[in-house]
């Protein structure tokens, strides 16, 4: 179906299109460095507490922690949390306003804490005792790198470190590669890669009834967590498949694909440890004559 579905710039524009920005992260002090975290410990508590109107990743924005700053669109929660563990426990010790860590002010910090946790503030600091979960930030070490990245906040990198936490308190610590080599496997070290490798695989797919269905559109290529392709799906919704394919036209578009990336072996990408799916979109054009357009972004 020859279809080119094409991205609205003034999408982009809207509210929700802002929530595309890049998000700067909280900070966790850990063994005295200050690092990085890519986890919303207090985002959680805020909407455990009440409902919030300007939730992550709903439509509009807190602004600035009392609302004075106007919207900052690589911060749009309002603030940025400091944490530290201390023990076998895990505190929030400060709150500050958006990008204000170098003209930190620790009299500005306690009137947030005071407003976010009230009676929780225990020796200046709140203990998380509503946060069960794993933890990560990037290990200092040799060679690390960000493997992965959503565009907006989170990032995974290629040595973590990773803390179980059970309400507050620290299970378990373990120093983490997200990224296995399996033998004979592709490397996928480097995400927009994938694309490339994928697409040779289908442009040199022996394509049967080419007269009779037309396969050119966007797909969702899964990759699953030992590194193989599993779910391929096209980048429509179930009704918007129903009215512009016919059954038989999709089955086989579907089925195509999955034969001609059936035999592939990635290597294997983690997540705080832990192998993780990843979705792949691969956009193809079919001539009339066969030849096969490689059309992704």
């Amino acid at each position: 179906m020859k279809i080119n579905i094409i991205s609205i710039l003034v999408f982009l524009m809207l509210p929700h299109g802002l929530l595309a920005s890049p998000q700067v992260p909280d900070y966790i002090i850990y063994k005295n460095d200050t690092i990085p975290t890519y986890n919303l410990i207090v985002e959680q508590f805020l909407q455990q507490k009440e409902k919030d109107n300007g939730q992550l990743f709903g439509l509009s924005f807190r602004n600035s922690v009392d609302g004075s700053l106007g919207t900052s669109f690589n911060c749009w929660r309002g603030y940025q949390a400091i944490y530290k563990f201390e023990n076998d426990s895990l505190f929030v010790i400060d709150i500050i306003n958006c990008n204000s860590l170098k003209n930190f002010n620790k009299q500005t910090s306690k009137k947030f804490l005071t407003e976010f946790f009230g009676e929780k503030i225990k020796n200046n600091k709140v203990f998380v005792d509503w946060y069960t979960d794993i933890i990560s930030f990037p290990s200092k070490k040799d060679k690390n790198k960000m493997l992965r990245w959503d565009g907006v906040f989170e990032r995974i990198f290629l040595y973590e470190t990773v803390i179980k936490i059970e309400n507050g308190k620290i299970i378990k610590i373990s120093n983490e590669e997200n990224y296995t080599d399996i033998e004979n496997g592709i490397e996928r070290l480097e995400r927009d890669s994938i694309k490339n490798i994928l697409f040779d695989r289908v442009k040199n797919y022996s394509w049967k009834k080419l007269d009779k269905f037309d396969c050119s559109d966007k797909y969702i290529i899964t990759i699953n967590e030992d590194g193989k392709v599993g779910d391929i799906r096209m980048a429509w919704s179930d009704e918007e498949i129903k009215e512009y394919f016919s059954k038989r036209e999709y089955n086989h578009c579907i089925k195509s694909m999955k034969k001609a990336l059936s035999t592939l072996q990635f290597d294997i990408i983690k997540r705080k440890g832990i192998p993780i799916r990843e979705d792949i979109i691969l956009e193809i054009w079919i001539e009339e004559n066969g030849n096969i357009e490689n059309w992704s972004d």
